[in-house]
């Protein structure tokens, strides 16, 4: 009797796997990380009170918390973005266009939606004019990877 024993342990040996964990009752949410926090709205203002509007657009982008869940980060984030966005005049859009990669004009892409989402006073034809340059710059694809990506802005 023993030796049956000893074939059903062996037979079941190799069931390492805890089933119980992926019970519904068991069931818990992951925790919301630390993960990106977004730009500092200080360093955003100095660059700006510098004149300093590329720098503080490439700053603002780089630093998109595209990976984080907490909706105030990303709400904070976009009003920054649009602050920086509608400091920058429109004969002064390609000059800090052209110091963006195409990862960064992407994420900008990005922050042009939400500002169409979620618009505040005279800003959507300031947007409209974005639109146009990351447009003649980037192309579809970028307006195609925008609308596929999963990270929102």
């Amino acid at each position: 009797m023993s030796r049956n024993k000893e074939k059903k342990d062996a037979g079941s040996a190799f069931r390492k796997i805890d089933v119980d964990q992926y019970n519904e009752n068991n069931f818990k949410e992951e925790e919301p990380d630390a993960g990106p926090t977004g730009p500092d709205e200080h360093e955003i203002q100095t660059l700006l009170n510098q004149g300093k509007n590329a720098e503080a657009l490439a700053y603002v982008l780089a630093t998109a918390p595209l990976g984080c869940k907490n909706q105030l980060v990303k709400d904070s984030a976009r009003n920054l973005t649009q602050k920086v966005l509608l400091s920058i005049k429109s004969n002064q859009m390609d000059e800090c266009l052209v110091q963006l990669d195409r990862d960064l004009i992407d994420v900008l892409m990005k922050y042009i939606y939400r500002g169409f989402e979620i618009p505040i006073e005279g800003s959507s034809a300031h947007l409209l004019i974005w639109h146009e340059k990351v447009y003649n710059i980037a192309g579809l694809g970028s307006i195609v990877r925008v609308l596929s990506d999963s990270k929102r802005a």
